[in-house]
């Protein structure tokens, strides 16, 4: 089927999961409205992603899918259907996403040809998994369909409030010359998260190589780990203050580097601009890692079990525990050399 761009007027994007997903899936945005100039795109999506999408101004409304009751269910699906939308992607295309889109009425329904879910779709994303990267993979899903891609940059946007924030902390606890290094320990689960005593060493080194002042931004089930690897430093920290999604965006981007797990602020630090090294263990950098050219990832690739994608390591953490710290600042450095940064 041949989409009639002049007739797109509503169109809907579903992505549910985590907040770096959702932040992925913005890389269509402004090949969108390249393609429908006239049309209003809406999200689906679930909490807290809704935060950083409602700053958008590519996107006019955003639903969230927050009762998970069968009733609350067919709600969402009524509301949806009532929206009247033109065309939907599905990109998120689980059993759920997938009735949604069916349900809706729309003309042009574009999903991924997973099994068990085609009879949702008219129009098919690519089949292949662990191609691309995850950023991309939403790309090739409009190439796929006959889209124009023109554009490759993802969406963030930080309020004036949250700014001011962040840049009062800053004023309040550094001086306008220090080099802030920020760490982020948050993981979406446990195997993928690096262990303090790593986290330790990395900030000690950086601290010491660069004169760097170490900030640890954090989120929801963080905090021990941030007390950890504060404890666990032989030199000075400073935890971040409790904070929402939007006001750790803007600590993040008043920090010169971040440093961090494939996770949520990973991804919110290189939509915004942080140069970012990523660390990762269980999970593919070429398919996860931040996505730029201005960023770095590390992954200890000699282990037999690498990228294993377990949610509980069947061993030792090796793939973080026996990181090597002088194989992190070197990225360190080349992440300092390719961003022109001024120590």
């Amino acid at each position: 089927m041949k989409i009639d761009n002049s007739s797109i007027k509503k169109i809907l994007m579903i992505k549910f999961r985590g907040i770096g997903d959702v932040i992925l899936s913005t890389v269509v945005l402004e090949n969108l409205k390249r393609n429908f100039p006239n049309a209003s795109i809406d999200y689906l999506t679930e909490k807290p992603s809704d935060q950083l999408l409602n700053l958008l101004d590519a996107i006019s409304n955003v639903h969230l899918f927050t009762d998970k009751s069968l009733s609350g269910r067919f709600k969402l699906i009524r509301k949806i259907r009532k929206e009247k939308y033109d065309l939907i992607f599905d990109f998120y295309a689980n059993p759920f996403t997938a009735q949604i889109t069916f349900l809706s009425r729309a003309k042009y329904r574009a999903g991924f040809p997973y099994r068990g879910r085609k009879y949702a779709y008219n129009l098919f994303g690519p089949e292949e998994r662990g191609k691309f990267h995850a950023a991309d993979l939403h790309l090739e899903f409009l190439k796929k369909i006959g889209l124009s891609v023109t554009t490759r940059n993802l969406k963030l946007k930080i309020d004036d409030e949250s700014i001011s924030f962040a840049r009062q902390f800053f004023e309040n606890t550094f001086s306008q010359k220090d080099f802030v290094i920020g760490i982020s320990p948050s993981g979406g689960w446990k195997s993928k998260k690096c262990d303090p005593i790593k986290f330790a060493e990395i900030a000690d080194a950086s601290a010491q190589k660069y004169n760097a002042k170490i900030l640890i931004v954090w989120g929801p089930g963080d905090e021990n780990d941030t007390d950890e690897i504060i404890r666990l430093m032989k030199s000075n920290a400073t935890k971040a203050p409790v904070t929402n999604i939007k006001q750790m965006a803007s600590l993040i981007s008043q920090c010169k580097i971040l440093i961090a797990n494939d996770s949520g602020p990973m991804h919110i630090s290189t939509a915004i601009g942080t140069p970012t090294l990523s660390l990762h263990g269980p999970t593919d950098p070429n398919l996860q890692g931040p996505y730029g050219s201005k960023h770095k990832w590390i992954i200890k690739s000699d282990l037999h079990c690498i990228i294993c994608n377990k949610l509980e390591c069947p061993y030792n953490h090796e793939c973080f525990l026996e990181l090597d710290v002088d194989d992190v600042l070197s990225k360190v450095d080349k992440l300092i050399e390719k961003n022109n940064i001024a120590l």
